[in-house]
């Protein structure tokens, strides 16, 4: 018998229409023959089963819906909201309570993760390095003066708590320091203004398969802009090469930090880790527990250079979340 999936997307962020295309990529490329997906909507309190221009209430007493007289309910949850609630540890802790299984890391990791300080930091304490930050409240907690003496320009600032790299800014100068606050503070109530690394971004996707960890082919990542923002990202203003044009030895310390981190954060599902080489050494930028599936996105391009299929990898990810429950 085939298997309910609920896909959701949405959020409550302005990364929800990335959200909506990543789901849709997710819908067309199940493998429908295993399991019938559920187009699920959540934006604040507005929860709906989507199909076509219908929409039919979410019960949230046990995450059902009835449609028909028909009651439809779901085995497992394949989550595509980047940002809160699905990316923080919100959903998670919820489909927990009502024991619905999810294709994602959990409550409590998901909450560290999505904290991009606080992850670090954590990180830092297992030799992972991360570039100096500093991490702010208020725009007037740190003058451009105070700035330039603890991490210099120019630095990236950035809120603490996103991604789709909204709100994310490279200052120059002391000077467009509050400009690129306010930009930020737009995003979340903390702002980290992080150190800026000269040298090669990479990107490293990795899933689980029977207890072991698959390491993608790495991205490298030259952005038209400044640094790999949301234009650079979603509007071609980047080139993504797969598998990235660095060395062996620089490769293979990424995976092994990857792995690293996916055993010490207690991660699970498909995830994406960013990082910065210099010097022959990677450092950490941030992790991904909930990574983009558009088409511009990274990490289907990893796997089908890895040879998984869409339907492949997101087949993976259900069977690891069902296989768990």
């Amino acid at each position: 018998m085939k298997k309910n999936i609920a896909i959701l997307r949405g959020g409550n962020t302005k990364e929800i229409h990335i959200s909506i295309k990543s789901a849709d990529v997710v819908f067309q490329s199940i493998d429908q023959d295993k399991y019938t997906p559920y187009l699920i909507h959540i934006e604040n309190q507005d929860w709906n089963l989507i199909d076509g221009q219908k929409k039919w209430p979410i019960q949230r007493d046990d995450f059902s819906c009835i449609i028909d007289q028909k009651k439809i309910t779901f085995d497992g949850v394949f989550m595509a909201i980047h940002g809160t609630p699905g990316e923080d540890g919100t959903l998670q802790a919820y489909f927990d309570l009502i024991r619905i299984p999810y294709n994602c890391s959990g409550t409590f990791e998901s909450s560290i993760t999505f904290n991009k300080a606080m992850c670090n930091a954590l990180l830092k304490q297992f030799n992972i390095r991360s570039g100096k930050s500093i991490i702010l409240q208020d725009k007037t907690d740190f003058s451009p003066d105070e700035i330039e003496r603890k991490i210099g320009f120019p630095c990236f600032v950035k809120p603490n708590r996103a991604g789709s790299s909204l709100g994310i800014s490279k200052v120059l100068r002391p000077d467009l320091w509050f400009e690129a606050l306010e930009k930020a503070f737009e995003y979340d109530q903390q702002v980290i203004a992080e150190s800026y690394i000269k040298g090669i971004e990479v990107s490293c996707g990795i899933i689980e398969k029977k207890g072991e960890l698959i390491v993608l082919p790495l991205t490298e990542i030259y952005s038209e802009n400044e640094f790999f923002d949301y234009d650079a990202k979603y509007l071609g203003k980047s080139q993504e090469i797969t598998p990235a044009r660095i060395e062996k030895q620089e490769s293979d310390q990424i995976e092994s930090i990857s792995k690293d981190i996916y055993k010490i954060l207690q991660l699970k599902g498909i995830v994406r880790m960013d990082f910065i080489i210099k010097d022959k050494k990677a450092y950490l930028i941030e992790v991904n527990t909930v990574p983009g599936f558009t088409k511009e996105s990274i990490l289907p391009q990893q796997a089908l250079t890895f040879g998984l299929s869409l339907k492949e990898l997101f087949g993976l990810s259900i069977e690891n979340m069902l296989s768990h429950d």
